[in-house]
Parts: C-alpha cells; sequence; structure tokens
C-alpha cells in the first residue's frame, strides 16, 4: 500500500556538494533535517559526482580553498598537489554525518509537479508535498557527446566513464575537448599511449600560479559588476581555461599539450580530417561536457530555448516555489564547484 504525500517545508533534490552545502544552511537557518526539510539522492553512496569520477583526477585548489561552509576540508598530506577525488568523497562523506543532515539514499526523483499551493515531489523513496523544493542534481548523470557523420568501430567512451589510463597502454587515442578533464585525461594517457588532441579551438592554459579560489573571486566580480549594471569584465574567459595541475604541466614539459583542430567525420577505424587525410585510432576519449540533469522539472514546464531553466540568481522565475544551484553560473557564480556551491546556498537560503 502506497504512503499518503508527506507535507513539508523544503525539499532539496540531490545530496551531492551543493545539496549537502544548502543543507548546512538550512540547518543554520534554524529548520530541522528530516522535519522541516529533506534531502533525496539518486544513489546508494555519499559523494556526489565525486564518487563516480576517475580516481586521479585532482581539484583545482588546495583544500582551504575547496570547503563547503561550516567546516574546513582536512589537508590533503598525500603530496604537494591539490587532493585527489577519494580524499574528497571522503571529506563529504563525513561532513554529511557531521552536521546530522539525514539525506535519503537511492531515492531517485521521477518528477516535481505543482499540486495547489505546493509542489509535489514523487520519488522511489515516497512523495512529498512541499512549500519549496531546491534542485541540485548536477550534470554528471548527463554526459554529452557531440554528432558527427560517419561512425567508428573502435572503442568509445565519455569522461563519466573513464577510470585509469591501464587499458589504453600502447594504442592510438584520440581525446576530444578542451577544458580541464580533457587536459587531465591527456596528461595521463599519453604517458602509456600515441594520443592525439583535440579541440574546437585552441586550448588556453591559465598561468601556473592561478587556481580555482582566484577563478573564484573573478567569477564573483564579474557577476557583481553584471548586477549593477556595470561593464560585462569577461570574467575568468580573458586568462584560460585550462588550469595547471601538476600532471598537466608535466604533459606540457613532455611536448604532449598540441592540440588540432576537430575532423569532418568519423570512419571505421579512425577520422577523417578536413584536408581530407585520415588517421586511424583504436579508441576515442570524448571529453565535451555535461548538460544539466533537469528531466524531473520537465512537468513544471520551465525550460528556455538553451534548454536550462531561466533564473534571477537561484530563483525560478517562472516558479517562484523553486530555487536552482549547482548547474553553472547560471545558478549562482561558481555554483558547481565546491567553495561556490557553499557561498550561492547561503544566499539561496537567505532569499528562502
Amino acid at each position: 500500500m502506497t504512503s499518503p504525500p508527506r507535507e513539508i517545508r523544503v525539499v532539496v533534490i540531490g545530496g551531492g556538494q551543493a545539496g549537502l552545502a544548502t543543507g548546512f544552511s538550512l540547518r543554520r537557518s534554524g529548520l530541522v533535517p528530516g522535519e522541516d526539510f529533506v534531502i533525496l539522492d539518486a544513489v546508494e553512496q555519499p559523494g556526489g559526482a565525486w564518487a563516480r569520477m576517475w580516481p586521479t583526477l585532482r581539484t583545482f585548489s588546495p583544500t582551504q580553498y575547496s570547503s563547503l561552509p561550516g567546516w574546513m576540508m582536512p589537508r590533503w598530506t598525500g603530496d604537494s598537489g591539490y587532493p585527489l577525488a577519494a580524499h574528497v568523497v571522503d571529506y563529504l562523506t563525513r561532513y554529511e554525518k557531521r552536521y546530522e543532515l539525514d539525506v535519503r539514499r537511492s531515492a531517485a526523483v521521477d518528477s516535481v509537479s505543482r499540486e495547489g499551493e505546493r509542489l509535489a515531489v514523487r520519488s522511489t523513496a515516497g512523495e512529498w508535498l512541499a512549500e519549496q523544493v531546491i534542485s541540485a542534481t548536477g550534470t554528471w548523470s548527463r554526459p554529452f557527446i557531440p554528432t558527427y557523420p560517419g561512425s567508428f568501430a573502435g572503442r568509445q567512451l565519455h569522461t563519466a566513464s573513464y577510470r585509469d589510463a591501464v587499458g589504453f597502454a600502447g594504442q592510438r587515442v584520440l581525446i576530444v575537448g578542451g577544458g580541464n578533464s580533457a587536459a587531465q585525461i591527456l596528461a595521463e594517457v599519453s604517458e602509456v599511449a600515441d594520443t592525439t588532441w583535440v579541440t574546437l579551438r585552441p586550448p588556453q592554459f591559465l598561468p601556473d600560479d592561478v587556481d580555482g579560489r582566484a577563478l573564484f573571486e573573478i567569477a564573483t566580480r564579474r557577476h557583481r559588476a553584471r548586477q549593477l549594471g556595470e561593464a560585462d569584465s569577461g570574467g575568468v574567459s580573458g586568462l584560460g581555461d585550462i588550469v595547471m595541475v601538476e600532471s598537466v604541466r608535466k604533459a606540457r614539459d613532455r611536448g604532449v599539450l598540441q592540440a588540432r583542430e576537430p575532423f569532418a567525420r568519423l570512419v571505421e577505424h579512425g577520422v577523417r580530417w578536413r584536408d581530407g587525410t585520415e588517421s586511424p585510432y583504436d579508441a576515442i576519449i570524448w571529453c565535451t561536457g555535461f548538460r544539466p540533469a533537469l528531466g524531473h522539472l520537465a512537468p513544471l514546464g520551465l525550460r528556455g530555448a538553451d534548454g536550462t531553466i531561466p533564473t534571477d540568481g537561484t530563483h525560478a522565475i517562472k516558479e517562484p516555489r523553486l530555487h536552482l544551484i549547482g548547474y553553472g553560473d547560471w545558478t549562482g557564480p561558481a555554483s558547481a564547484t565546491l567553495i561556490g556551491a557553499g557561498r550561492t546556498a547561503r544566499d539561496l537560503v537567505a532569499d528562502l
């Protein structure tokens, strides 16, 4: 027999870094986890997307600039570099317990719809009628691979499925994408395989001394200036895209970070370039980004032409009971980063 819907003040959808930061701010505002608000997460284990990333992935900032509100991430002592993904997962797991956020796991949300003065949140763990809903599902569950003509018979995988370079030893590997994931995977795979790097435009590298802390401050200043109607500085785009973590710096020193323009089409055993020549490959790794995981919000009919939901800060413009956090700058400056999620969550809860 199905239990009746439970009325509650706030439902947070997603138990990763943005959801936990939001839970902390809700608790600090006086709401009680499990009574006044609930956090629903689709997967069994804590750690959000970090638990599904490849083990050698590094954060872009040292621990003191990669923390959620209330508790500093424990110092990384493995080496002089930035923390590995496992360190972040351990931190998020302990953070969740430290603040007793009562995350309901294996609670995949199927839909959010209007039901009178409340929003109905239907999940595999039950149904809630909420005064406010905060969506923090991120992007990791929606990997994006661009469409190219032709077909390729070799191995293909996306960043979301990459684990390590071992399986590519001695192979010819094409890596597609111009962001941080592509650069870190290229640096790793190029140590054991013959690699080619393809980017839409020439890759832009940040100065060696610029990390995630500086990027967040720049993005924040840009956001504030735009709110005040001042000229758009362009934010971090004028600096570059790729953070020079240790593995990427070493790849640069080996001469690996040389990219070429996109190919024209896929062929059975490789790709055909725009000049008509072909190159054989055993595998293609698509480091081509992600899209916001917003399918659960479809019944609300809020998506714009670009696939996102128009917002004012974190607030959905056409649905006053819905907030979004952690999807990118359109839901708060650097809200998809650890430090940015905390600051955005604080402002979001103050708005609520």
